[in-house]
């Protein structure tokens, strides 16, 4: 047993699971022996991905899906045996709105992640003036930005396709993303691909309509997804059976678990020991140590080690959200709801961000004769509304179906889920500041950061930088084993 190394991974949450999964893969392919425990303070697993189930009705109080394209997300599940669980979208003729000068107005499918691939819905939908269809045509020949200086979303798009495309279009669907606002975001933190595609083909839309010819010779002959797909029985499923295999494999899990600080101790030159110290007295002892927690907990952790570190992931804002999700009797909003739901731009002034028909989106989520949708809340500029009580809040969320898609009818079943400062934001200059976070954390070998904080908040974004933290871990831990 003296090959063994111990790691403790702190966060409980997909990233710091994800994490854990991948340490017994890497370390197994290494020949390192791991003694693995995750921490966490909350009594369940799996963080913001939390399913609940209510009689039939079935409904996500974090995220409800994950983009298909970006594979890490199905190849876990591929691994977790859960492949025969996974649901693409329903079918249907409506795929999602934009709520634009007082009406609903139709989004070309393509547009859902920003990539339009049907012209002739587009110029019909109404969503831009022929001023503002011309001005978006002309990044076909506004000079690239030779510049390598971040830039915001707001400026970045306003540059390529004009102030309406950006306000009517593009901002309302970053928002529902990342809940914040373009004026401040990191086009290269948060969208680096178009950048990319600027820079490469002197466009954007001329990049992405060669970038959909790749797409599409490149196509694989496995199941066809859609662009966002699920799991049968909520996401909840990819947490039980990660937990399930982790416990399989020796894992130790502790949950309710308060990390009150970091203890570091040298063993060797350039070797650490790392100290966790729990809320009830006690403490662990390990090799190697990821922190799969928001920047912000992540700082406290580590400002004794290094202030400056500290104080750069002090700089990591967040952004308080809510959902809330309503069943209605099919038959008391006919008429009302079509399609997958809708954005609403900031520019409209709404408190409501977007809103899922989620049992039109999705199967297995409702009774036929029910109607489940969920609507979001808040945001960088629109917490205010989050300091409502749960009565003052939903009456709200009423008011504004009622005024945007006719939904007046009361809902025999109501669910709020308040998530504080959960939705990290990459402002600009997000990247340099992770650069500046990595060389101050440098001396300690063995200590890694991982989570949304940092490289990306979506399901497969999490699942692929916990693989890259599992990588950093076994690649220290072989060189103190030689």
């Amino acid at each position: 047993m003296n090959n063994l190394r111990t790691v403790v991974v702190i966060g409980g949450g997909i990233s710091g699971l994800s994490t854990a999964y991948a340490l017994h893969e890497r370390a197994s392919a290494a020949g390192i022996q791991i003694r693995c425990t995750v921490v966490d303070a909350a009594p369940s697993w799996g963080g913001k991905i939390v399913t609940h189930r209510v009689g039939d009705l079935v409904t996500e109080a974090g995220p409800d899906s994950f983009l298909s394209q970006k594979t890490a997300a199905i190849e876990l599940c591929a691994k977790l045996g859960l492949t025969d669980q996974l649901i693409n979208t329903n079918e249907t003729s409506k795929r999602a709105c934009v709520f634009s000068q007082g009406r609903l107005r139709e989004l070309p499918e393509g547009l859902v992640v920003i990539s339009p691939n049907q012209l002739g819905p587009f110029l019909r939908s109404g969503l831009l003036s022929w001023p503002g269809l011309a001005r978006m045509a002309l990044d076909l020949a506004i000079p690239v930005k030779r510049s390598s200086s971040d830039e915001s979303l707001a400026s970045f798009f306003r540059r390529r396709m004009g102030r309406q495309a950006f306000e009517r279009m593009l901002e309302p669907l970053m928002a529902g993303i990342y809940g914040g606002d373009a004026e401040q975001m990191s086009v290269q933190a948060t969208f680096p691909r178009f950048v990319e595609l600027e820079q490469q083909y002197g466009s954007v839309i001329r990049g992405m309509m060669a970038a959909r010819k790749t797409d599409s010779s490149a196509a694989s002959a496995g199941p066809k997804r859609t662009m966002f797909v699920s799991l049968k029985n909520g996401l909840s499923g990819l947490i039980d059976a990660l937990v399930g295999r982790l416990t399989e494999q020796g894992v130790t899990f502790r949950s309710s678990t308060i990390v009150d600080a970091l203890r570091v101790r040298s063993h060797q030159p350039g070797r650490w020991k790392y100290d966790i110290i729990l809320n009830d007295g006690s403490a662990l002892s390990a090799d190697s140590l990821v922190l799969a927690t928001p920047a912000y907990v992540s700082a406290e952790l580590v400002r004794p080690l290094t202030p400056i570190a500290g104080g750069l992931l002090d700089l990591i804002p967040y952004a308080s959200t809510a959902t809330i999700a309503m069943a209605y009797p099919c038959a008391a909003v006919a008429g009302a709801a079509e399609g997958f739901g809708f954005v609403v731009p900031r520019a409209e002034g709404r408190d409501l961000i977007a809103a899922t028909w989620t049992s039109l989106k999705w199967a297995h989520r409702a009774p036929a004769d029910q109607l489940l949708v969920r609507c979001y809340v808040g945001g960088v500029g629109r917490e205010a509304i989050l300091q409502l009580d749960e009565r003052a809040l939903v009456s709200r969320v009423r008011d504004e179906l009622a005024s945007m898609c006719g939904v007046t009818a009361e809902p025999n079943y109501v669910q709020v889920n308040r998530w504080m400062k959960a939705m990290p934001q990459y402002t600009l200059g997000h990247l340099e500041r992770l650069n500046q976070i990595e060389a101050a954390l440098s001396r300690y070998g063995g200590l890694v950061l991982t989570g949304t904080g940092y490289r990306g908040v979506g399901i497969p974004d999490c699942i692929r930088d916990g693989a890259v933290a599992a990588d950093r871990v076994v690649r220290y831990l072989s060189g103190e084993r030689s």
